[in-house]
């Protein structure tokens, strides 16, 4: 089981301001900013706004549990035509990279001018490098919105991963 790092809601809107203003910085310009739900979806409100940019949700399904993936599935698109659009497609992370990878060979079917990534954190074993992103983290990130799903992680043998029963502390020593 990987290792946690809790991020607390300032922590987070700092990252996500400092992702917006690195892609704003860049001086790439993008018609359509895409979050990728869930996570992506906080992101993308922020980068979109600070761009300038239109904004449209995808919603894929890539895990079943804390640590646990899945072969994403697209359960919704969006609605913006993006053929000859530059687009920034945005989500928190990239783990395996199979999300992005499926989200973007998906959006180039239509055709867009430019497709770009932009997450706030990506890991070292990623096969999808993100055109921006701003840490490397071998952690399991979890952002302050899904504090209550990681406590109600469907397994018990998942909870006792995550949540290790404090050892009974023993008695001092009577000499």
């Amino acid at each position: 089981m990987p290792k946690l790092r809790y991020l607390s809601w300032a922590q987070y809107g700092e990252l996500v301001t400092k992702l917006a203003d690195s892609v704003n910085s860049s001086g790439e310009k993008f018609d359509l900013v895409v979050g990728i739900a869930r996570g992506g979806i906080p992101v993308a409100m922020v980068v979109s706004d600070k761009l300038g940019s239109k904004i449209d949700f995808l919603n894929v399904k890539s895990y079943t549990d804390v640590g646990e993936r899945v072969k994403p599935k697209i359960l919704t698109t969006i609605i913006e035509n993006i053929s000859g659009k530059r687009v920034l497609v945005v989500d928190d992370l990239v783990d395996g990279g199979e999300t992005m990878e499926t989200v973007t060979q998906y959006l180039s079917a239509e055709k867009p001018r430019a497709l770009k990534t932009a997450v706030l954190f990506t890991k070292p074993w990623s096969a999808f490098v993100p055109d921006f992103s701003l840490q490397t983290v071998d952690t399991w990130v979890v952002f302050p919105y899904e504090r209550g799903e990681v406590r109600r992680s469907r397994t018990q043998k998942r909870q006792r991963e995550l949540f290790p029963e404090p050892r009974p502390k023993q008695a001092p020593d009577a000499r």
